[in-house]
């Protein structure tokens, strides 16, 4: 029995094998790259159809094992340990230790008491040339959700 780990960890071998770009994958599925990529990583579900057309995109012949694996709803955050360690993951997480205080005070300014939501979530990620390198773009968007008050 392979558990969702493994499939993951397949699926990323043979995309790097074939030399498939996600982008293309999740044009086959009919989701944003950064969707499919968070749901073939494990990170959310897809239908049959979805998992059917990665597979195609991917050119893997998923079993029906693995299809119900992609399937099956995740268990989210698998980072192997509370502070990442690895050096990419890293930093979006010191972004988080040294700015967090101030996203959360700004938005709370903005909106009131309350969080942005990560299940009513948008992110886009892009490459912004720049003469002094590269720039990588992350934008994130979610629904806020104001605390109840009794």
């Amino acid at each position: 029995m392979m558990t969702r780990s493994e499939l993951t960890e397949k699926i990323v071998a043979l995309k790097t094998l074939n030399g498939t770009k996600w982008a293309d994958v999740a044009e086959a599925v009919g989701q944003s790259k950064e969707w499919t990529t968070a749901a073939l990583m494990g990170q959310i579900s897809l239908t049959k159809e979805q998992a059917e057309a990665a597979g195609n995109a991917l050119g893997i012949n998923f079993s029906d094992e693995e299809i119900g694996l992609l399937m099956a709803v995740p268990y989210r955050g698998s980072l192997p340990s509370a502070v990442p360690t690895d050096p990419l993951i890293y930093r979006l997480y010191e972004i988080v230790m040294v700015y967090g205080t101030t996203m959360k005070a700004l938005i709370e300014e903005e909106f009131g008491d309350g969080i942005m939501s990560a299940i009513d979530f948008d992110m886009d990620i892009s490459r912004l040339p720049d003469p002094k390198g590269d720039r990588v773009q992350v934008v994130m968007s979610g629904k806020f959700l104001p605390y109840k008050s009794y």
